[in-house]
């Protein structure tokens, strides 16, 4: 079982790319070297190949990253399944993780994340659950773009030490998670992992 990730940058035009481009690919280099793990491709989509567990927190990841830029979005669709044929470029090689993933990023209308697996009852589940989050997600400031993505790339700091990044007090970072929704967040990465490594 693998997870493919396919996305593009919602108004991309409206920022020129260097703005935009460098700060993505500094993101998805953490998960792996390009061609083979990720790739960008027609100027502002790319997809990125992580195991199914870190598939989510690899979004969240990649919002914090484009949002922290005005007017910005990106949307995103997990696809898990299997990958049958390997290139040396993501974007060429197969499987029913692509197929899932093509599948499910036709399909975001209104939504910006959604997942879809071969397990039905879990891909329902966590849409919803998706969908709620992104009553929140949607309304990031590029300040809790950055305070998030900081915090979930620094797992072992407390927020006195993220106090210090900012150059804020602890009561303004708490704060900012708060209104940020970060505790739920949290919560769902969890909920995510934990049931993803039942299905693998």
């Amino acid at each position: 079982m693998t997870s493919i990730i396919t996305g593009d940058i919602i108004n991309s035009k409206k920022s020129t790319p260097k703005n935009w481009l460098e700060a993505l690919k500094n993101t998805l280099n953490s998960f792996g070297k390009t061609p083979h793990t990720w790739e960008v491709y027609r100027g502002d989509s790319f997809q990125l190949e992580v195991h199914p567990e870190q598939a989510l927190q690899a979004c969240m990841l990649i919002k914090t990253t484009i949002k922290q830029f005005e007017h910005l979005d990106v949307r995103l669709a997990i696809g898990i399944g299997e990958k049958t044929y390997q290139s040396k470029n993501i974007t060429e090689s197969n499987g029913s993780a692509f197929v899932n993933s093509g599948e499910c990023f036709e399909n975001l209308k209104k939504t910006t994340l959604a997942i879809k697996s071969p397990f039905n009852s879990f891909d329902t589940a966590l849409n919803i659950m998706l969908e709620l989050a992104q009553l929140t997600i949607n309304n990031w400031s590029s300040t809790s773009a950055i305070l998030v993505k900081t915090t979930l790339e620094n797992p072992n700091l407390n927020q006195n030490q993220l106090a210090k990044i900012f150059n804020k007090t602890q009561g303004n970072v708490s704060q900012g998670l708060k209104r940020a929704g970060f505790d739920e967040i949290s919560k769902l990465l969890d909920y995510y992992k934990t049931q993803t490594q039942s299905l693998c």
